[in-house]
């Protein structure tokens, strides 16, 4: 009988899988309108044999340009050795030394073809703490971590594969990212805690705060004049939006749904699975005692969530905060540029979805709970 249920699951799962995964295909059954043109160009990897000329100064820095002998490990040239000229700019560029593994720029105009060095191979580097996260979530998490990770690759999925495509064809980024945040936490939190009264509170109590959260934040960017237009890259934002059918103006806000998710996930799972436990422990306690105790326990986790939600976007503005500081801004216009008051909205609306998750998450598991008598 187990082994029929276990097969009849493993179906289910292989069926969701390619349900899935045909969604994702037709999603980006689309042409792309090309925005920059890369004829002639492409990305290659490549291994520094010989420092040619080297731009090193006295002083340690480095000037101009660095010509280095590399040897290439894919594309057309592969195997081949060819001169690079190596920029010493901040954004492009490598610190070239022999041995040094890199990606050089392959760009060809008819017979002319010449080679760039843009920037260290860190395709490596990335893989490897990708591994070395998974195996740690694996190995102290065991079965749980194993899904963690899975909901976070179905997460990311989800993400490149059709929030991103369908809102290149026009649907509202709003829209797709509360669909998104409510799919990803049905799978997320039922990977983690299964199916059950307890789930489906932490879901619910999940997809209102982050409701919220979005509906906050709207609110204050209307009340303090800031629309999806203010951001710092908007010139090129209007670029793309005049090419395509991307809403640029709502960008913004999706961003701050996506942004809020996990913590008002943590939030609603931590809420509901301590109701249930309270539950399983006195079953005859009522609807409104587990409610309360819900909250005493949320009122603790309040304080830490929203410090996550604050740090997090003041560690992502950092170098725009520093820089106002050190040019030593006046407080009004500081506090009316657009720059501190996108932050300020996002660290706010995130915050009130966290918040509010609480007694919403609170009343729902009571609820669910005290109704199974």
């Amino acid at each position: 009988m187990e082994k029929a249920v276990s097969w009849k699951k493993i179906l289910i799962l292989a069926i969701a899988v390619c349900l899935f995964a045909g969604i994702i295909v037709k999603c980006n059954q689309f042409q792309k309108t090309p925005l920059a043109s890369y004829k002639g160009q492409k990305y290659e990897k490549a291994v520094v044999t010989k420092i040619i000329k080297d731009n090193l100064a006295e002083d340690g820095s480095r000037y101009g340009t660095q010509k280095v002998l590399v040897k290439m490990t894919t594309g057309t040239y592969k195997g081949k050795e060819k001169q690079a000229i190596n920029p010493s700019g901040t954004l492009f560029g490598a610190d070239c030394k022999v041995g040094a593994r890199i990606i050089v720029i392959v760009n060809k105009s008819g017979t002319n073809v010449g080679f760039t060095v843009y920037s260290q191979d860190r395709t490596m580097a990335i893989y490897g703490f990708a591994l070395i996260f998974a195996a740690v979530v694996c190995a102290i998490g065991g079965k749980k971590g194993v899904y963690a990770i899975l909901s976070l690759v179905f997460a990311f999925a989800c993400i490149i594969g059709i929030m991103f495509p369908m809102m290149y064809r026009g649907i509202s980024p709003i829209v797709l990212t509360i669909i998104v945040a409510v799919l990803t936490t049905i799978v997320t939190l039922g990977l983690l805690g299964g199916y059950s009264s307890k789930t489906v509170s932490a879901i619910l109590g999940t997809a209102i705060g982050v409701v919220i959260a979005a509906v906050a934040a709207m609110a204050f960017g209307k009340a303090a004049g800031i629309t999806g237009y203010n951001v710092s890259d908007i010139e090129a934002l209007n670029y793309v939006g005049q090419n395509t059918k991307i809403k640029i103006g709502e960008l913004l806000f999706a961003g701050i749904i996506i942004s809020a998710l996990g913590a008002v996930m943590d939030v609603g799972m931590s809420i509901a699975s301590t109701i249930q436990e309270i539950y399983e422990t006195d079953k005859t306690l009522s609807m409104k005692r587990l409610f309360v105790s819900g909250i005493n326990v949320g009122r603790d986790m309040m304080g830490t969530m929203t410090n996550t939600l604050i740090f997090a976007y003041v560690g992502g503005a950092m170098t725009t905060l520093v820089i106002n500081y050190a040019y030593d801004l006046s407080y009004r216009q500081l506090a009316n540029s657009y720059v501190i008051g996108i932050e300020i909205m996002q660290g706010l609306s995130g915050s009130l979805g966290v918040v509010l998750t609480v007694p919403i998450t609170a009343l729902i598991a009571s609820f669910l709970a005290v109704r199974k008598k």
